[in-house]
């Protein structure tokens, strides 16, 4: 069986600037099965057709949140909650599974100084050391495709340097060998070819960074998604699924 695994951001990994109000870089990824991910797709854009009459409309957690652009409509409350019924139903009942890794920046150099690494390259490690794991317990036979947003050539270079890296020496847990094996694509794509994956990815990144931030504040769109975060038998998720470090 075929996967994907649908990569977003947020936050800023750079360590020359914390912002004291969102300290936080997270990576979130989602894995979807390729006949899941047709469904997904379909769910989707019949949302779209609904909202905007348009499937081109792409969406966008912070678009969203601020009522910006397409998303002026959820000015008007009883479309706005309907707007969030709907999404969070899809949300909460499509097959997908969650991947995250968030880094503390203040922790980080407060325990590492100088010494402190990328904050991109650390998520990175966690999260596809996590996808190998998560993948072989759906499927020991099965590969994967990584597909990322595009973000500028500069970022874009970094980012591939920093997988390649890992995927020629391997992380702590997993060797170089095995990560060749799972991972059989890694690539770049543009916000405009409105790949469904990528906005799933987007929608669960800032409720995920959200709850790190504030785990004993109440967030609903954290709730929508938390059972899709990979766990082990137990449910429990951190260390996991999810990886907060240091």
């Amino acid at each position: 069986m075929k996967y994907f695994f649908f990569l977003d951001e947020t936050g800023d990994h750079g360590l020359n600037y914390v912002d004291d109000n969102f300290p936080l870089f997270l990576l979130c990824g989602c894995m979807i099965r390729e006949d899941h991910l047709n469904t997904i797709e379909k769910s989707i854009n019949a949302f779209k057709q609904n909202y905007f009459k348009t499937e081109k409309v792409i969406l966008h957690s912070r678009d969203i949140r601020k009522c910006e652009g397409a998303f002026q409509i959820l000015f008007d409350l009883t479309i706005k909650a309907a707007f969030y019924k709907d999404i969070n139903l899809i949300l909460e009942n499509e097959e997908y599974t969650i991947i995250g890794s968030g880094i503390d920046k203040h922790e980080h150099i407060k325990k590492y100084g100088k010494g402190a690494k990328d904050p991109y390259s650390l998520a990175l490690s966690f999260v596809i050391e996590r996808l190998i794991f998560c993948l072989d317990k759906a499927d020991k036979d099965s590969t994967i495709e990584m597909l990322v947003e595009e973000r500028g050539r500069k970022e874009d270079n970094m980012l591939l340097s920093h997988f390649n890296s890992i995927m020629d020496r391997g992380t702590y847990f997993v060797n170089s060998g095995r990560l060749k094996k799972k991972i059989v694509r890694f690539g770049f794509h543009a916000k405009k070819e409105n790949i469904t994956g990528l906005q799933i990815a987007d929608l669960c990144a800032y409720p995920l960074a959200r709850n790190i931030l504030n785990p004993d504040e109440p967030y609903m769109p954290f709730q929508v998604i938390k059972n899709k975060i990979y766990c082990n038998e137990k449910g429990e998720y951190e260390g996991w699924g999810l990886k907060i470090f240091p």
